[in-house]
């Protein structure tokens, strides 16, 4: 039998940083039903039914009670899995697939577990779950992450290599492309949540440290306030603009409207890191240099010196040295942003995604019907 049925188990579709998990829902070739641990409609029994078990699993989480935490909501994934007989199970996130993970294999049904960046790096997940990931592994029949970090992380939790596919989440080409750096003026634009692994307030220090330009930056979050009052500090004034946040549509509309696309990711200090970020692979898409940090997946999209420039984690005098030079070179800005178009075309597409990711669903269900 071929895979065809496809049932999907997410803590939320509703974060706005989490427009991949929308993406794969509206993408894949199956026919997909979908439950999120953050709905709860009281006119939809099962939806309330997961949502709530899902809400008790937290609660046992936090209590410290992590193997009861395993149980509410895989008792209600069981009756899920039963109702819509599924070919195969995709978690989204290894903190959530753990919550679910009991389910499919007493169901007879392969799990697959997509891991996104913080579930596999920072203390409050891979710290507090290392014992049940490492069940995880054991469960799993198939594993998906975001970079080539990720996986060796995988492997030294217990998953076996050939049960592991590296596929960054892609960016869509449909949305960005046309931008001219060469024309455009010199502005720098930032986009992503504005929490430690992002590092907004060293993007904002190393755009002070040169002179040149504006700076801005896109999205919202913890440390808003703290980079805002950063650059009151910095005396910056109209050379940075906090946008809030933009649909993707209205990000792709703004990197044609720049010269450089600036990202300054690092380990936060409860050790959350990226997979791989999409906004990175947007930018080149777009025909923008990057200028970014040698961090987590990073150096798979941005090739130092060709499509951009990378500095090390916490170096903001090396990535303002960078800003200045791309933003004073408008030649060499168009000639990375070019190369960058084309490396991201070859193998970080959204659609090839997609297609990655259905073909490792298909193979991993056939696998599994084959020892069946």
């Amino acid at each position: 039998m071929t895979l065809q049925r496809l049932l999907v188990f997410a803590p939320t579709r509703r974060a706005a940083s989490e427009t991949f998990v929308r993406a794969n829902l509206a993408g894949l070739p199956f026919e997909v039903q979908a439950y999120f641990g953050d709905e709860r409609p009281w006119n939809q029994p099962a939806r309330l039914a997961y949502g709530l078990a899902v809400l008790l699993s937290k609660v046992c989480t936090r209590l410290g009670l992590l193997r009861l935490a395993g149980w509410p909501a895989a008792m209600v994934a069981r009756g899920l899995i039963a109702r819509h007989r599924p070919d195969l199970v995709l978690a989204e996130f290894g903190f959530h697939a753990v919550r679910v993970m009991e389910a499919a294999p007493v169901m007879a049904v392969p799990l697959v577990v997509h891991f996104r960046g913080s579930d596999l790096s920072a203390q409050s997940k891979l710290g507090v779950l290392r014992g049940r990931y490492r069940r995880l592994m054991g469960l799993a029949e198939g594993l998906i992450c975001k970079s080539q970090p990720m996986a060796e992380t995988l492997q030294a939790l217990g998953a076996p290599a050939d049960r592991i596919l590296i596929s960054a989440s892609g960016a869509n080409a449909h949305l960005f492309h046309s931008s001219e750096p060469a024309v455009a003026p010199p502005v720098c634009l930032s986009v992503g949540r504005f929490v430690a692994k992002k590092g907004p307030l060293h993007t904002i220090r190393a755009f002070a440290a040169q002179p040149h330009g504006q700076l801005w930056m896109v999205g919202e979050g913890p440390l808003l306030a703290e980079a805002k009052a950063l650059a009151e500090q910095l005396d910056l004034g109209p050379r940075i603009r906090f946008l809030g946040v933009h649909s993707q549509a209205d990000v792709a509309v703004l990197m044609r409207q720049v010269r450089v696309f600036v990202q300054h990711s690092l380990v936060a200090a409860d050790g959350d890191s990226e997979g791989n970020p999409v906004a990175v692979m947007e930018a080149q898409l777009s025909g923008l240099p990057v200028v970014a940090t040698r961090h987590a997946g990073i150096p798979e999209v941005v090739i130092d010196g060709k499509t951009g420039v990378l500095v090390e984690e916490g170096d903001v005098r090396g990535m303002a040295a960078a800003i200045e030079r791309l933003l004073q070179d408008p030649t060499l800005c168009a000639q990375f942003g070019a190369a960058g178009r084309c490396h991201v075309e070859q193998g970080f597409t959204l659609e090839q995604h997609l297609e990655d990711l259905s073909r490792f669903l298909i193979q991993t269900h056939a696998k599994a019907e084959r020892v069946a």
